[in-house]
């Protein structure tokens, strides 16, 4: 394997890791975005128990997919940003 197959895999695997990221940050925002929703309909009406589970299980789920999706994202564009500075970092 040449330089320029190493590097074509290394750009493919980080535009992965970037879609992965995006994907992640989407789906914990909406988790967020749905467990804002939910509270705010359940303050209205009367909270109850379903209301209360749906809005804990989407707070856990989006902390547990939104860490890592955030991390990645920020590895992947410092990568990029590092790769079109050169190796030096100037």
């Amino acid at each position: 394997m040449d330089a320029s197959d190493e590097d074509e895999r290394i750009l493919r695997r980080r535009a992965q890791a970037t879609r992965l990221a995006s994907t992640g940050q989407r789906v914990g925002y909406a988790l967020l975005g749905v467990a804002l929703v939910v509270f705010v309909f359940g303050m209205a009406t009367g909270l109850k128990s379903t209301e209360t589970t749906i809005v804990v299980v989407c707070l856990a789920v989006a902390a547990l997919v939104l860490g890592p999706a955030i991390i990645l994202g920020y590895a992947a564009k410092a990568a990029d940003r590092e790769e079109r500075t050169g190796r030096t970092g100037h």
